[in-house]
Protein backbone atom coordinates (compact mmCIF):
# COMPACT_ATOMS: atom_id res chain seq x y z
CA UNK A 1 0.00 0.00 0.00
CA UNK A 2 2.85 2.14 0.77
CA UNK A 3 6.11 2.90 -1.27
CA UNK A 4 9.43 3.01 0.36
CA UNK A 5 9.82 7.06 1.50
CA UNK A 6 6.38 7.27 2.38
CA UNK A 7 5.58 8.43 5.96
CA UNK A 8 3.17 9.24 8.27
CA UNK A 9 3.21 12.16 11.11
CA UNK A 10 1.87 11.74 14.29
CA UNK A 11 1.60 14.82 16.31
CA UNK A 12 0.95 14.18 19.92
CA UNK A 13 -1.17 17.46 21.98
CA UNK A 14 -0.77 16.42 25.46
CA UNK A 15 -3.54 18.28 26.90
CA UNK A 16 -6.83 17.98 28.28
CA UNK A 17 -9.92 19.81 29.81
CA UNK A 18 -10.09 16.17 31.91
CA UNK A 19 -8.68 13.37 31.93
CA UNK A 20 -10.98 10.09 31.63
CA UNK A 21 -11.25 7.67 34.25
CA UNK A 22 -10.40 4.41 32.04
CA UNK A 23 -7.79 6.51 29.87
CA UNK A 24 -3.98 5.61 29.91
CA UNK A 25 -2.61 7.88 27.11
CA UNK A 26 -0.46 10.44 27.87
CA UNK A 27 -2.68 13.07 28.77
CA UNK A 28 -2.60 15.91 31.44
CA UNK A 29 -4.44 19.10 32.49
CA UNK A 30 -2.92 22.29 32.98
CA UNK A 31 -4.72 25.93 33.71
CA UNK A 32 -2.66 27.68 31.99
CA UNK A 33 -0.78 26.62 28.57
CA UNK A 34 1.96 29.04 26.42
CA UNK A 35 0.52 27.61 22.80
CA UNK A 36 2.95 30.23 21.28
CA UNK A 37 6.19 28.55 22.59
CA UNK A 38 4.16 24.75 21.70
CA UNK A 39 3.86 25.97 18.42
CA UNK A 40 7.42 26.90 18.27
CA UNK A 41 8.41 23.79 19.62
CA UNK A 42 6.60 21.61 17.14
CA UNK A 43 7.92 23.67 14.60
CA UNK A 44 11.68 23.48 15.62
CA UNK A 45 11.15 19.21 16.47
CA UNK A 46 9.38 18.64 12.87
CA UNK A 47 12.69 20.73 11.82
CA UNK A 48 15.16 18.15 13.52
CA UNK A 49 13.45 15.64 11.80
CA UNK A 50 13.31 17.12 7.83
CA UNK A 51 17.01 17.44 8.43
CA UNK A 52 17.39 13.82 9.29
CA UNK A 53 15.12 12.57 6.82
CA UNK A 54 15.01 14.85 4.00
CA UNK A 55 14.08 12.88 1.47
CA UNK A 56 10.54 11.71 3.15
CA UNK A 57 7.42 11.79 1.44
CA UNK A 58 4.22 12.73 3.91
CA UNK A 59 0.85 10.66 2.89
CA UNK A 60 -0.84 10.81 6.38
CA UNK A 61 -0.67 13.46 9.29
CA UNK A 62 -2.79 12.98 12.44
CA UNK A 63 -3.20 15.20 15.23
CA UNK A 64 -3.97 13.06 18.62
CA UNK A 65 -3.75 13.51 22.16
CA UNK A 66 -4.99 14.80 24.56
CA UNK A 67 -7.60 16.89 23.02
CA UNK A 68 -5.73 18.37 19.60
CA UNK A 69 -9.05 20.20 19.50
CA UNK A 70 -8.46 22.63 22.30
CA UNK A 71 -5.74 23.97 19.96
CA UNK A 72 -5.81 26.85 18.51
CA UNK A 73 -6.50 26.86 14.54
CA UNK A 74 -3.55 29.04 13.81
CA UNK A 75 -1.33 26.25 15.73
CA UNK A 76 -2.34 23.51 13.66
CA UNK A 77 -2.03 25.70 10.55
CA UNK A 78 1.52 26.41 11.64
CA UNK A 79 2.50 23.01 12.41
CA UNK A 80 0.92 21.78 8.96
CA UNK A 81 3.06 24.88 6.97
CA UNK A 82 6.19 23.29 8.49
CA UNK A 83 5.15 19.82 7.53
CA UNK A 84 4.61 20.45 3.83
CA UNK A 85 7.81 23.16 3.70
CA UNK A 86 9.87 20.33 4.98
CA UNK A 87 8.74 17.36 3.06
CA UNK A 88 6.84 16.23 -0.27
CA UNK A 89 3.35 15.76 0.57
CA UNK A 90 1.11 13.53 -1.30
CA UNK A 91 -1.50 15.16 -3.61
CA UNK A 92 -4.10 13.89 -1.59
CA UNK A 93 -2.69 14.20 1.99
CA UNK A 94 -4.51 13.20 4.61
CA UNK A 95 -4.63 15.50 7.45
CA UNK A 96 -6.23 14.12 10.79
CA UNK A 97 -7.81 15.51 13.73
CA UNK A 98 -9.22 14.42 17.08
CA UNK A 99 -11.94 16.56 18.71
CA UNK A 100 -14.45 16.15 21.59
CA UNK A 101 -17.79 17.41 21.65
CA UNK A 102 -17.47 19.92 24.25
CA UNK A 103 -14.65 21.29 21.88
CA UNK A 104 -16.17 21.52 18.97
CA UNK A 105 -17.76 25.06 17.62
CA UNK A 106 -18.86 25.45 13.52
CA UNK A 107 -16.42 28.75 13.30
CA UNK A 108 -13.18 26.74 15.05
CA UNK A 109 -13.99 23.97 12.61
CA UNK A 110 -14.49 26.27 9.54
CA UNK A 111 -10.97 27.65 10.88
CA UNK A 112 -9.13 24.05 11.28
CA UNK A 113 -10.14 23.05 7.78
CA UNK A 114 -9.07 26.39 6.31
CA UNK A 115 -5.91 25.44 8.47
CA UNK A 116 -5.39 22.27 6.47
CA UNK A 117 -7.22 19.93 8.22
CA UNK A 118 -9.34 17.73 5.78
CA UNK A 119 -10.82 15.01 8.50
CA UNK A 120 -12.19 14.71 11.88
CA UNK A 121 -12.18 12.36 14.50
CA UNK A 122 -14.66 12.83 17.44
CA UNK A 123 -14.55 11.48 21.18
CA UNK A 124 -17.88 10.12 21.14
CA UNK A 125 -18.03 7.06 23.22
CA UNK A 126 -21.33 6.50 24.25
CA UNK A 127 -24.58 7.59 22.69
CA UNK A 128 -26.84 7.99 26.10
CA UNK A 129 -25.82 9.82 29.30
CA UNK A 130 -26.23 7.95 32.19
CA UNK A 131 -22.64 5.85 30.54
CA UNK A 132 -21.28 9.24 29.40
CA UNK A 133 -21.11 10.04 32.81
CA UNK A 134 -19.88 6.52 33.83
CA UNK A 135 -16.96 7.05 31.63
CA UNK A 136 -16.29 11.04 32.77
CA UNK A 137 -16.78 12.50 29.48
CA UNK A 138 -17.64 16.22 29.74
CA UNK A 139 -20.75 16.01 27.07
CA UNK A 140 -23.93 14.98 26.73
CA UNK A 141 -25.42 13.21 23.85
CA UNK A 142 -27.14 16.17 22.40
CA UNK A 143 -23.66 17.85 22.55
CA UNK A 144 -22.18 14.88 20.76
CA UNK A 145 -25.02 14.93 18.13
CA UNK A 146 -24.05 18.61 17.33
CA UNK A 147 -20.54 17.57 17.04
CA UNK A 148 -21.45 15.11 14.66
CA UNK A 149 -23.59 17.62 12.95
CA UNK A 150 -20.82 20.38 12.59
CA UNK A 151 -18.24 17.88 11.35
CA UNK A 152 -20.27 16.29 8.96
CA UNK A 153 -21.18 20.00 7.25
CA UNK A 154 -17.78 20.82 7.57
CA UNK A 155 -15.47 17.92 6.20
CA UNK A 156 -16.44 15.74 3.45
CA UNK A 157 -14.45 12.66 5.92
CA UNK A 158 -15.09 12.16 9.39
CA UNK A 159 -15.10 9.42 12.02
CA UNK A 160 -16.59 9.06 15.01
CA UNK A 161 -15.48 6.51 18.40
CA UNK A 162 -17.81 4.79 20.41
CA UNK A 163 -16.43 2.46 23.57
CA UNK A 164 -18.83 -0.83 24.16
CA UNK A 165 -18.42 -3.62 26.61
CA UNK A 166 -19.92 -1.26 29.61
CA UNK A 167 -20.84 -2.28 32.98
CA UNK A 168 -24.16 -4.07 32.23
CA UNK A 169 -24.48 -3.93 28.63
CA UNK A 170 -26.22 -6.55 26.72
CA UNK A 171 -25.75 -7.68 23.51
CA UNK A 172 -28.96 -5.91 22.54
CA UNK A 173 -28.68 -3.16 23.94
CA UNK A 174 -25.14 -2.36 22.69
CA UNK A 175 -26.74 -3.61 19.15
CA UNK A 176 -29.56 -0.98 19.38
CA UNK A 177 -26.92 1.86 20.28
CA UNK A 178 -25.20 0.47 17.10
CA UNK A 179 -27.65 0.52 14.77
CA UNK A 180 -28.32 4.31 15.97
CA UNK A 181 -24.88 5.00 15.39
CA UNK A 182 -24.54 3.98 12.09
CA UNK A 183 -26.88 6.80 10.13
CA UNK A 184 -24.85 9.29 11.79
CA UNK A 185 -21.41 7.97 10.47
CA UNK A 186 -19.77 9.01 7.00
CA UNK A 187 -18.29 5.40 6.27
CA UNK A 188 -15.96 5.12 9.33
CA UNK A 189 -15.91 4.07 12.72
CA UNK A 190 -13.95 3.21 15.63
CA UNK A 191 -15.39 0.89 18.03
CA UNK A 192 -13.35 -0.22 21.29
CA UNK A 193 -13.90 -2.54 23.64
CA UNK A 194 -13.90 -1.00 27.36
CA UNK A 195 -10.61 -2.37 28.98
CA UNK A 196 -9.05 -1.77 32.37
CA UNK A 197 -6.15 -0.34 32.31
CA UNK A 198 -3.62 -0.28 35.47
CA UNK A 199 -2.56 3.15 35.25
CA UNK A 200 -6.01 4.76 35.46
CA UNK A 201 -8.81 5.31 37.84
CA UNK A 202 -10.98 2.69 36.80
CA UNK A 203 -8.19 -0.05 37.85
CA UNK A 204 -8.61 0.86 41.67
CA UNK A 205 -12.72 1.26 41.22
CA UNK A 206 -13.12 -1.76 39.51
CA UNK A 207 -10.70 -3.47 41.58
CA UNK A 208 -12.88 -2.37 44.63
CA UNK A 209 -16.09 -4.09 42.84
CA UNK A 210 -17.36 -0.68 42.29
CA UNK A 211 -18.21 -1.77 39.08
CA UNK A 212 -18.17 -4.82 36.54
CA UNK A 213 -17.84 -5.02 32.75
CA UNK A 214 -18.74 -8.30 30.68
CA UNK A 215 -16.22 -10.80 30.77
CA UNK A 216 -14.55 -12.48 28.20
CA UNK A 217 -17.36 -14.83 27.05
CA UNK A 218 -19.36 -12.16 26.97
CA UNK A 219 -16.85 -9.19 25.35
CA UNK A 220 -16.63 -11.88 22.34
CA UNK A 221 -20.65 -11.95 22.15
CA UNK A 222 -20.48 -8.14 21.57
CA UNK A 223 -17.56 -8.44 19.23
CA UNK A 224 -19.24 -10.88 16.91
CA UNK A 225 -22.64 -8.29 16.85
CA UNK A 226 -20.18 -5.62 16.29
CA UNK A 227 -19.00 -7.50 13.02
CA UNK A 228 -22.81 -9.02 12.00
CA UNK A 229 -23.82 -5.66 12.21
CA UNK A 230 -21.35 -3.37 10.65
CA UNK A 231 -20.48 -5.84 7.94
CA UNK A 232 -24.40 -5.75 7.36
CA UNK A 233 -24.31 -1.98 7.16
CA UNK A 234 -21.29 -2.13 4.20
CA UNK A 235 -18.65 -0.75 6.63
CA UNK A 236 -16.92 -3.89 8.10
CA UNK A 237 -13.76 -4.50 10.00
CA UNK A 238 -10.40 -3.48 8.14
CA UNK A 239 -8.54 -3.32 11.44
CA UNK A 240 -9.43 -4.99 14.98
CA UNK A 241 -11.01 -1.93 16.05
CA UNK A 242 -11.58 0.11 12.50
CA UNK A 243 -14.66 -0.08 10.39
CA UNK A 244 -14.91 1.22 7.27
CA UNK A 245 -16.64 1.36 3.84
CA UNK A 246 -14.51 0.78 1.09
CA UNK A 247 -12.08 3.73 0.40
CA UNK A 248 -13.01 5.40 3.85
CA UNK A 249 -10.21 3.74 5.80
CA UNK A 250 -8.33 6.11 8.12
CA UNK A 251 -4.42 6.03 5.75
CA UNK A 252 -2.91 6.66 9.53
CA UNK A 253 -4.06 4.07 10.63
CA UNK A 254 -3.18 2.03 7.80
CA UNK A 255 0.41 3.28 7.95
CA UNK A 256 0.85 1.22 11.38
CA UNK A 257 -1.30 -1.67 10.57
CA UNK A 258 1.39 -2.01 7.37
CA UNK A 259 4.86 -1.58 9.21
CA UNK A 260 5.42 1.75 7.44
CA UNK A 261 7.29 4.32 8.81
CA UNK A 262 5.73 7.54 10.99
CA UNK A 263 7.53 10.21 12.79
CA UNK A 264 6.29 11.31 16.69
CA UNK A 265 6.58 14.58 17.99
CA UNK A 266 5.12 15.63 21.21
CA UNK A 267 5.22 14.30 24.81
CA UNK A 268 5.03 11.12 24.61
CA UNK A 269 4.94 10.18 21.01
CA UNK A 270 6.84 7.11 19.58
CA UNK A 271 7.68 6.75 16.02
CA UNK A 272 9.04 4.36 13.67
CA UNK A 273 11.62 5.22 10.53
CA UNK A 274 14.30 3.73 8.36
CA UNK A 275 17.79 5.72 8.58
CA UNK A 276 20.52 4.12 6.34
CA UNK A 277 18.38 1.24 5.53
CA UNK A 278 17.92 0.45 9.89
CA UNK A 279 14.82 0.47 11.43
CA UNK A 280 14.76 3.06 14.34
CA UNK A 281 12.16 3.27 17.36
CA UNK A 282 11.88 6.92 18.81
CA UNK A 283 10.42 7.77 22.27
CA UNK A 284 9.64 11.38 22.87
CA UNK A 285 9.39 12.35 26.72
CA UNK A 286 6.66 11.93 28.08
CA UNK A 287 6.36 15.08 30.41
CA UNK A 288 5.20 18.04 28.77
CA UNK A 289 7.30 20.47 30.41
CA UNK A 290 10.24 18.78 30.08
CA UNK A 291 9.18 17.74 26.37
CA UNK A 292 9.20 22.00 25.89
CA UNK A 293 12.61 22.03 28.15
CA UNK A 294 14.73 19.52 25.77
CA UNK A 295 13.52 20.88 22.16
CA UNK A 296 14.53 24.06 23.15
CA UNK A 297 18.06 22.30 24.27
CA UNK A 298 18.80 19.91 21.56
CA UNK A 299 16.22 20.98 18.69
CA UNK A 300 14.18 17.73 19.34
CA UNK A 301 12.38 16.24 22.85
CA UNK A 302 13.05 12.01 21.88
CA UNK A 303 14.98 9.65 23.86
CA UNK A 304 18.04 8.04 22.24
CA UNK A 305 16.76 6.28 18.72
CA UNK A 306 16.38 2.52 18.96
CA UNK A 307 17.93 0.13 16.46
CA UNK A 308 14.96 -2.60 16.34
CA UNK A 309 16.92 -5.54 15.06
CA UNK A 310 16.12 -7.94 12.17
CA UNK A 311 13.90 -10.19 14.26
CA UNK A 312 11.90 -7.96 16.15
CA UNK A 313 10.79 -6.29 13.10
CA UNK A 314 9.72 -9.73 11.38
CA UNK A 315 7.24 -9.85 14.61
CA UNK A 316 6.71 -6.37 14.76
CA UNK A 317 5.40 -6.61 11.08
CA UNK A 318 3.57 -10.19 11.75
CA UNK A 319 1.77 -8.16 15.14
CA UNK A 320 0.38 -5.14 13.20
CA UNK A 321 -0.46 -7.26 9.89
CA UNK A 322 -2.42 -9.41 11.37
CA UNK A 323 -5.16 -6.99 13.25
CA UNK A 324 -6.18 -6.13 9.52
CA UNK A 325 -8.83 -8.02 7.88
CA UNK A 326 -7.20 -8.58 5.10
CA UNK A 327 -4.37 -9.58 6.89
CA UNK A 328 -0.48 -9.76 5.58
CA UNK A 329 0.30 -10.01 1.70
CA UNK A 330 3.02 -12.71 1.64
CA UNK A 331 4.26 -12.47 -1.57
CA UNK A 332 4.96 -8.76 -0.53
CA UNK A 333 6.07 -9.58 3.43
CA UNK A 334 8.39 -12.11 1.46
CA UNK A 335 9.88 -9.85 -0.51
CA UNK A 336 10.06 -6.93 1.95
CA UNK A 337 11.76 -9.17 4.74
CA UNK A 338 12.92 -12.37 2.96
CA UNK A 339 10.92 -14.53 4.19
CA UNK A 340 7.63 -15.48 4.55
CA UNK A 341 5.57 -14.87 7.84
CA UNK A 342 4.50 -18.89 8.60
CA UNK A 343 8.48 -19.01 8.48
CA UNK A 344 8.08 -17.12 11.63
CA UNK A 345 5.94 -19.18 13.56
CA UNK A 346 5.86 -22.40 15.62
CA UNK A 347 5.48 -24.94 13.18
CA UNK A 348 3.37 -26.91 15.18
CA UNK A 349 1.32 -24.17 17.10
CA UNK A 350 0.72 -22.91 13.36
CA UNK A 351 -0.50 -26.13 12.37
CA UNK A 352 -3.13 -26.20 15.24
CA UNK A 353 -3.91 -22.51 14.73
CA UNK A 354 -5.22 -23.65 10.43
CA UNK A 355 -6.79 -26.76 11.92
CA UNK A 356 -8.98 -24.74 14.75
CA UNK A 357 -9.95 -22.55 11.84
CA UNK A 358 -8.16 -19.15 13.52
CA UNK A 359 -5.97 -18.69 10.84
CA UNK A 360 -6.02 -19.14 7.38
CA UNK A 361 -4.41 -18.13 4.18
CA UNK A 362 -7.07 -16.40 1.44
CA UNK A 363 -5.94 -14.90 -1.99
CA UNK A 364 -2.41 -14.42 -1.47
CA UNK A 365 -2.83 -13.06 2.28
CA UNK A 366 -2.47 -14.67 5.95
CA UNK A 367 -5.03 -13.40 8.32
CA UNK A 368 -7.09 -14.15 11.17
CA UNK A 369 -10.79 -15.18 11.11
CA UNK A 370 -13.32 -14.43 13.37
CA UNK A 371 -12.60 -17.01 15.64
CA UNK A 372 -8.74 -15.86 15.81
CA UNK A 373 -9.15 -12.06 16.06
CA UNK A 374 -11.24 -13.05 19.14
CA UNK A 375 -8.16 -14.32 20.43
CA UNK A 376 -5.88 -12.04 19.05
CA UNK A 377 -3.47 -11.40 21.41
CA UNK A 378 -2.49 -14.97 23.13
CA UNK A 379 -2.71 -16.78 19.57
CA UNK A 380 -0.05 -14.06 18.28
CA UNK A 381 2.06 -15.13 21.29
CA UNK A 382 1.21 -18.80 20.81
CA UNK A 383 2.34 -18.60 17.33
CA UNK A 384 5.35 -16.81 17.82
CA UNK A 385 6.23 -19.02 20.50
CA UNK A 386 9.52 -20.83 20.56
Amino acid sequence: MFSKGQAGVYIHWPFCAAKCPYCDFNSHTREQIDEEAWALAYERALDHYVRLLPDMEVVSVFFGGGTPSLMKPQTVERIIKRIRGGWRTASDLEITLEANPTSVEAQKFRDFRTAGVNRVSLGIQALNDSDLKFLGREHDVREAMQAIAIASETFERYSFDLIYARPGQTPEMWANELRSALPLARGHLSLYQLTIERSTPFYMRHARGEFSIPDDVQGAELYTVTQEITGDAGIPMYEVSNHAAPGQECRHNMIYWNYADYIGVGPGAHGRYTLNGQKLATRDHSAPEIWLERVAAEGHGAHLPEAVDARAQLEEAIMVGLRLRDGIDIAGFMNRFGKSPAELFHAEHFRIAREEGWIAERGGRLGLTLEGVLRLDSLIKYLLSD
